[in-house]
C-alpha cells in the first residue's frame, strides 16, 4: 500500500442489531481500496476472515446502490448480479461529505450486519502509522456463534454458571472473554 496521503478517513464501524452497541471508531487512509477496508473491519472486529463479504453503498454519482466485494465470476453468475471488484474500487471515490454510509455484510450464514459511517475527512498528522482504531465500545461478536440470535443466547448462558452450556462455552470462548471489554489500544494492524 502506498504511504502518500494527504487526508484520512474517520469511519465508524458498528454491529447492527445489536443493544447495546458494538462499534469501533477508525482513521484510515483516503487511498485506501474497499479491500483494505474490509481488511480494518476484519480487524477491529477480531474476526478471522473465513466468510464472504461484501459492501453496499449508493454510487455518489447515481444514487444508485452498489456491492462491492470479492469479483468472483461463478459468484456473480449464480447471483446474477454484479459485485465491483473491492481491490479496484476506492474509498474516496465512494465516501463524501454527502455519501456517508456503506453496508458491510460477512458471514451470510449468520449474516453480520455492519453499518459503516463517515463521520470526518482529516489531515493526515505526522507521526501517526495508519490505520489505527481510536475508540470503541464491548468485545466484538465472536466468530460462527450463529448471528444475532446465537450471540444473544451466548450472553444468557454466560450469565449463569449453573446453565448446562457454560463450561463448553467459557472453554470455546477462552476464560478471558468478557463481551464488555474493548481497548482500541489492543488492536494491532
Amino acid at each position: 500500500m502506498e504511504k502518500t496521503f494527504e487526508r484520512v478517513y474517520q469511519l465508524k464501524i458498528s454491529m447492527k442489531g445489536i443493544v447495546p452497541q458494538i462499534w469501533r471508531r477508525v482513521q484510515i487512509p483516503e487511498n485506501y481500496t474497499f479491500f483494505w477496508l474490509h481488511y480494518v473491519i476484519q480487524t477491529v472486529m477480531d474476526w478471522d476472515d473465513y466468510h464472504l463479504h461484501e459492501f453496499e453503498m449508493p454510487d455518489p454519482r447515481t444514487g444508485i446502490p452498489v456491492k462491492i466485494g470479492v469479483n468472483d465470476d461463478d459468484f456473480e453468475d449464480f447471483f446474477e448480479r454484479t459485485v465491483l471488484p473491492e481491490e479496484d474500487v476506492n474509498i474516496s471515490d465512494y465516501f463524501t461529505l454527502g455519501n456517508k454510509d456503506a453496508l458491510y455484510r460477512y458471514d451470510f450464514g449468520d449474516n453480520w450486519q455492519v453499518k459503516v459511517r463517515l463521520e470526518k475527512i482529516l489531515p493526515r498528522k505526522e507521526g501517526v502509522e495508519y490505520p489505527v482504531c481510536t475508540a470503541g465500545k464491548r468485545a466484538a461478536v465472536p466468530e460462527d456463534i450463529g448471528g444475532i440470535w446465537g450471540y444473544e443466547n451466548m450472553l444468557e448462558v454466560l450469565k449463569d454458571p449453573e446453565h448446562e452450556d457454560y463450561e463448553d462455552t467459557v472453554e470455546w470462548l477462552g476464560e478471558d472473554f468478557d463481551p464488555e471489554y474493548f481497548d482500541p489500544e489492543d488492536v494491532l494492524f
